[in-house]
């Protein structure tokens, strides 16, 4: 995902989406009009092969796109002026990986990779020339998935935390700095952030850094089992420290936890990983990612958006193309809506929101005027028994509860 340089328009190619059976590639381009809250599908011809885990990055007029899941190492650039897609051949090229972090700096994309713990570093000049790059000093040690950003001013690149996986995987959570005087490790001031991997990130206003989510994988008896979280941080570049990004909303409605502005409700992303982020006009929107329940990955579609100036609440867009409940339906429904989306002609995707509607009609329905809370109160044994049939018997009460709570929260606000 990535902003549109001239339009108010956020730009969204490819992904995957897994039903628990199989797994479907996409190379669909999306256009978001952020001020008509439209999403328009373009057909330009000759685009990249389907992809996921891939690298999207806008200069200028153009977007680049390298890399995938299944360690493609092809460059591609879609040109924004013109519609037309364009593979760039460079002698040199990085060989095919995937968990690897492009990002621009000055006229340059800088390239973290990582394919099997690799951490070699590659730049690719806007002049089509592509070199390996040595810089000085301690690096980061081989690891996939980290995050990496450039400064506001385009004089480095900063590369924040990620995992290692040898027998047993390790995560890091040590900063480094790469300018043109060499690399070195940034050492933020207390309180520092716990490790975390799958967060997402997003270069802020204010030489402000963005971190949304992440998860927690703690493996028991060659079982591992995922904690999800939604917490927003930033990173002060100048002053080198992490502070938690409260809403103002929040500490207003404590204040009124016993009053009757009690019963507004908070509208907030729910726990996720590997969400994709981007900053346009001062405002953060957050895209998809994933959230697991026992055995099963559900992916999300919601847009969230976050005034980063009022800093009041989380806006919600486009809430009525959210496809969480089809993945708690049986089976059948939900090999019918995936050919469906896999199709996407226009008979299929009438069947589609057809069943939808019937998905829909099987759960509790919202009253007119219910508060949240009084939803969840209500309707908390149907919540927890299809949380139950989903989960397995042995789920942890803990976990069943916290899984029940958030599935209707999500069923309530698509109500809404």
């Amino acid at each position: 995902m990535s902003s549109h340089p001239d339009k108010d328009e956020l730009i969204f190619f490819g992904g995957e989406f897994f039903n628990g059976k199989k797994t479907y590639l996409y190379n669909d381009l999306f256009f978001y009009n952020i001020k008509k809250d439209t999403w328009v599908m373009s057909d330009i011809p000759n685009p990249p092969p389907r992809r996921c885990a891939h690298q999207f990055l806008r200069q200028g007029a153009a977007v680049g796109v390298w890399g995938e899941f299944y360690h493609y190492k092809d460059l591609w650039v879609l040109h924004l002026s013109t519609n037309t897609w364009e593979q760039i051949k460079v002698p040199g090229a990085p060989s095919g990986r995937s968990g690897h972090r492009m990002v621009l700096s000055k006229r340059q994309f800088p390239q973290k990779c990582q394919s099997t713990s690799i951490n070699d570093m590659h730049a690719f000049s806007l002049d089509f020339t592509l070199s390996r790059l040595f810089p000085s000093g301690t690096g980061p040690s081989p690891r996939s998935a980290c995050q990496i950003t450039s400064a506001p001013d385009g004089s480095g690149v900063s590369i924040y935390e990620a995992k290692k996986v040898v027998e047993k995987g390790t995560i890091h959570s040590d900063m480094f700095l790469l300018d043109k005087d060499g690399i070195e490790e940034q050492v933020p001031r207390a309180p520092s952030l716990p490790p975390r991997p799958g967060f997402s990130l997003a270069v802020g206003p204010m030489r402000r850094t963005l971190l949304f989510g992440w998860v927690y994988e703690e493996e028991e008896n060659e079982t591992l089992e995922g904690y999800f979280y939604n917490d927003l941080y930033q990173y002060d570049i100048n002053k080198k420290r992490w502070f938690p990004a409260q809403l103002k909303v929040e500490e207003e409605s404590e204040e009124k936890e016993e009053g009757e502005g009690a019963s507004d409700i908070l509208v907030e992303p729910c726990a996720r990983s590997s969400g994709m982020a981007t900053v346009k006009y001062e405002k953060l929107y957050l895209y998809g990612g994933v959230f697991e329940v026992g055995d099963r990955q559900f992916t999300l579609n919601y847009l969230y958006c976050l005034d980063l100036h009022k800093m009041d609440q989380w806006e919600v867009l486009d809430p009525k193309t959210q496809v969480w409940l089809d993945n708690w339906s049986d089976s059948e429904d939900d090999e019918e809506d995936n050919e469906e989306a896999k199709e996407g002609d226009d008979e299929e995707e009438e069947s589609e929101e057809e069943s939808d509607e019937e998905d829909e009609e099987e759960h509790p329905p919202v009253q007119p005027g219910e508060a949240l809370e009084d939803f969840q109160s209500r309707t908390e044994q149907y919540w927890v028994g299809l949380a139950r049939v989903n989960m397995g018997t042995e789920a942890k009460d803990k976990k069943m509860q916290k899984v029940d709570i958030a599935i209707a929260k999500v069923f309530y606000e698509d109500q809404q």
